[in-house]
């Protein structure tokens, strides 16, 4: 769609929209209910979101570009320092921002600090959104969403639920009534920005993250080394071969995700190929992952940069 109206006369909006919050308040679940499709890896880690990651959702009347971000936090590293900037950058581009809070936790002192920096945006329309509203009764909804009034004056206020599903529909309606009048910005295939390289290494890092010490979800990050097709000639029907580096900070951190015998390791990489195959369509992949350590990346400015950060 090149012009700024529907078939129906209506104006046609579109524009970006991002979710910010603590750490594990739903916003990925929220991002991948939204769009209809795993384009963020979702965990009950901390950190898990690591990049501004773009879903597209394709609507009749507009089109909502979410821009999934990293929770915002207090750094104690230069990768954590980073993070918040990468949070600071999009927010200052986006059309709307969609303040989110749990309804099973009472709102503290981190979500009165992310609402008061919420001030540095003055061109963003301001939505609250209470999410895991399938996790408490209705009148812990109530009662979240009128403390989550008293903080500003929104342009909304909704509740939903990413993992069931919940007002999500109602939730891009006000979303979109929000956007500028504009062309269509992305053509209609499209669901991410993400490559599939991107989205393979992120699969792979939510399989590691499972079961995994508090500790070390910061010290993981994986990068994809080559992807290689099966030979036309030799094995037509041959899987899909990738190979992947999976880096933590210490030895002692890779015998954790190695695991006795290598079991950890092996479990990481059969959930991992199984997401993987149904991102790619039912391709049978052969995945090889391998652990190193790069000592103090989270810190290190020369590695952060060899890790995508």
């Amino acid at each position: 769609m090149t012009d700024t109206t529907t078939p129906e006369g209506q104006p046609y909006r579109a524009g970006f929209v991002s979710f910010v919050g603590r750490p594990n308040v739903g916003k990925s679940a929220l991002t991948n209910a939204l769009v209809g499709e795993k384009v963020a890896i979702t965990s009950s880690k901390p950190q898990t979101t690591r990049r501004a990651i773009r879903g597209v959702v394709h609507r009749p009347n507009g089109q909502v570009i979410i821009v999934d971000t990293p929770g915002v936090h207090r750094p104690r590293t230069l990768l954590g320092e980073r993070l918040n900037d990468l949070v600071q950058s999009t927010l200052g581009d986006v059309d709307v921002i969609g303040f989110c809070v749990p309804a099973n936790e009472p709102i503290g002192p981190g979500d009165r600090f992310i609402n008061d920096s919420l001030d540095q945006y003055p061109r963003a329309k301001k939505i609250a959104i209470v999410t895991k509203i399938d996790r408490v009764s209705k009148d812990k909804v109530g009662e979240q969403l009128l403390a989550v009034s008293k903080l500003r004056e929104w342009d909304v206020i909704i509740p939903t639920s990413g993992t069931r599903g919940l007002q999500l529909e109602p939730l891009l309606d006000e979303i979109t009534a929000l956007l500028p009048e504009s062309p269509q910005l992305y053509d209609d295939a499209t669901v991410t920005e993400e490559t599939d390289e991107d989205r393979i290494a992120e699969l792979i890092r939510e399989a590691a993250l499972e079961g995994v010490r508090d500790e070390l979800p910061h010290s993981l990050a994986v990068v994809v080394e080559d992807v290689v097709e099966p030979d036309e000639d030799d094995d037509p029907d041959g899987p899909l071969r990738i190979f992947a580096n999976l880096f933590v900070e210490r030895d002692s951190q890779k015998a954790i995700v190695i695991g006795r015998g290598g079991e950890r390791l092996k479990d990481v990489g059969s959930r991992a190929r199984t997401e993987i195959e149904s991102l790619l369509g039912g391709r049978h992949v052969y995945l090889n992952l391998r652990v190193k350590v790069a000592k103090e990346w989270q810190r290190d400015p020369k590695q952060l940069g060899r890790l995508g950060f």
